[in-house]
């Protein structure tokens, strides 16, 4: 029955992504590995995904934070809420959308040219060749994508979050001061600072460190699953790189909810707080 149950699994594409990010992770270990190849490929891979998306990344995280600041800001007082505030903040940015905006930013872009990359090798061979000349493709390929694209998002997200906050926070005064205060909003540092190092929770701290890992893993196992699929055929890569971020969309939202579900009593007190 368990027989049956694993090949069930691995013909399907959820269970090959699994197979494949268990392959790279195991070649980690593998006893033709080179540590010096190994490790210019990887840090290769995390300049590419992280260092070279940063400025749209500080761009589009400036735009959210301020959008989110102004309009948290400015309800919130208007309700009569302003000591949830930093919460708000803290749910929006930091634990939620920060995450999934840098994902997406990065699914889109170096996702999307990972596929690229590796199915015009597989179109041209070249994957075939490295395995006839006794490198594993999934080492050299794969790995490399993995774990660079790890600790890129893992970083990412971090600038992200503060971009957001700190940079969100100059451009939120900066329009305050254009506009003389028609925006009708009382906003420091002091107090934005310390109502949102008061709604961070331990929790938080751990998801910072979890979601873009596992976002990561999942941007890069599918972008190399996809790419590794391609058939003999130029007109599929478009098509595959198509897959590779729509998926990438789809299986990145899917993972935030399963591990927002742990938020979830909380999200029931935060709510009942409110009303």
């Amino acid at each position: 029955m368990f027989h049956s149950l694993g090949l069930f699994l691995l013909r399907r594409p959820l269970g090959q992504l699994c197979a494949l990010f268990f392959k790279a992770i195991a070649s980690l270990f593998s006893r033709s590995r080179n540590f010096k190849t190994d490790s210019r490929n990887i840090i290769m891979q995390t300049f590419f995904t992280g260092v070279e998306i940063f400025p749209i990344l500080f761009v589009v995280a400036t735009l959210f934070g301020t959008i989110v600041i102004i309009e948290v800001i400015s309800m919130m007082g208007k309700m009569g809420f302003s000591d949830v505030v930093g919460s708000l903040i803290v749910v929006v940015i930091i634990r939620e959308l920060g995450p999934i905006l840098t994902a997406f930013l990065i699914a889109g872009r170096s996702g999307s040219s990972l596929t690229t990359y590796i199915g015009s090798m597989v179109i041209n061979s070249e994957v075939d060749a490295l395995a006839t000349m006794g490198v594993d493709p999934i080492r050299f390929l794969v790995m490399p994508g993995l774990i660079g694209g790890c600790i890129a998002l893992f970083v990412m997200n971090i600038f992200f979050s503060a971009s957001a906050i700190c940079v969100g926070f100059l451009v939120t005064k900066g329009a305050v001061a254009l506009s003389g205060n028609m925006l009708n909003i009382q906003l420091t540092w002091s107090y934005l600072s310390h109502e949102i190092l008061s709604a961070i929770s331990m929790m938080d701290f751990v998801f910072i460190i979890v979601k873009p890992l596992v976002f990561g893993a999942i941007i890069t196992t599918n972008a190399c699953y996809q790419a590794l699929n391609i058939t003999r055929d130029v007109r599929q890569v478009p098509k595959a790189v198509s897959r590779s971020v729509i998926k990438s969309f789809l299986y990145v939202v899917l993972a935030d909810v399963f591990l927002s579900l742990f938020y979830f009593v909380e999200y029931m007190n935060n709510l009942s707080t409110i009303i």
